[in-house]
């Protein structure tokens, strides 16, 4: 009720309605793609109950049904919804409805990403201090040591983001080849880690989204969420924060660059 009489923030109203996140919001507020009635918003605005929001001339209508996919992203595919990157994400799907992915998944590499109309998903599923796993098979082109194992696992420094990785579980698959599992997405970390000790990632594929598995999709493919995944999901998300996250002093250090990238 108190939220109705005040209005709910420009930016979270696009998101709840499936337009985009609160970040790419920000965004397009920014650069005068959005309207609240005949005038053009700013940030920081509120929507009230009567408003009629523009997007790029288009009228915002909340989507009640909640859509959230799992989708094999191939190697050349970009996670953007931007209209402009000819192999964009959206337009490779062509899903129905109006949906945009959660978090990033870099135009080299491949693997599970989950596309969704629900903002407040792409919030609690992201931020870094939610402490979610996103699990990686990773084929370098040298023999993983044991030495470059406990490397990657204990932290790594990443001076062209300042930051330091958080520590993470590392295994050994192959020869050349392991499995990473990561709390946070900094910009293609697992390929700057894996450049700090002199190794070059040849193959990239993400698997794993918290309890959302890659599974038998092929390139390309996707699926919607089953019910009992998205139950385990919520379950998962039931103390996540949908906010900024504010670390504490010692942890600073991991606060730059949260993007799921890799």
């Amino acid at each position: 009720m108190q939220e109705e009489k005040q209005g709910i923030r420009i930016n979270k109203y696009l998101s709840e309605a499936g337009v985009c996140s609160r970040r790419e919001a920000d965004r397009e507020i920014e650069a005068g793609h959005v309207r609240i009635g005949n005038r053009t918003a700013v940030t920081g605005d509120r929507v009230m109950q009567d408003d009629i929001v523009y997007w790029k001339d288009k009228p915002v209508k909340k989507e009640e049904e909640k859509i959230l996919l799992a989708f094999y992203k191939p190697r050349g595919i970009v996670c953007t919804a931007e209209k402009r990157e000819k192999n964009n994400i959206v337009d490779f799907i062509h899903y129905p409805k109006r949906i945009y992915p959660i978090g990033r998944l870099d135009k080299d590499s491949e693997g599970l990403i989950l596309m969704t109309n629900d903002g407040e998903i792409v919030n609690k599923i992201m931020r870094a201090g939610n402490m979610h796993e996103k699990e990686y098979l990773v084929t370098v082109n040298k023999e993983v040591t044991d030495s470059f194992l406990h490397g990657m696992a204990n932290g790594v420094p990443l001076v062209e983001l300042s930051a330091t990785t958080r520590k993470c579980k590392v295994e050994k698959l192959g020869k050349h080849q392991f499995k990473i599992i990561l709390t946070q997405g900094l910009n293609r970390q697992i390929r700057r880690m894996c450049e700090y000790f002199g190794y070059r990632v040849t193959h990239l594929k993400r698997v794993r989204i918290m309890n959302i598995l890659l599974g038998d999709l092929k390139e390309g493919e996707y699926r919607n969420v089953t019910e009992k995944e998205w139950k385990a999901l919520q379950r998962q998300m039931k103390y996540s924060s949908n906010e900024t996250v504010k670390f504490p002093k010692q942890r600073q250090e991991n606060r730059n660059g949260s993007k799921g990238k890799n």
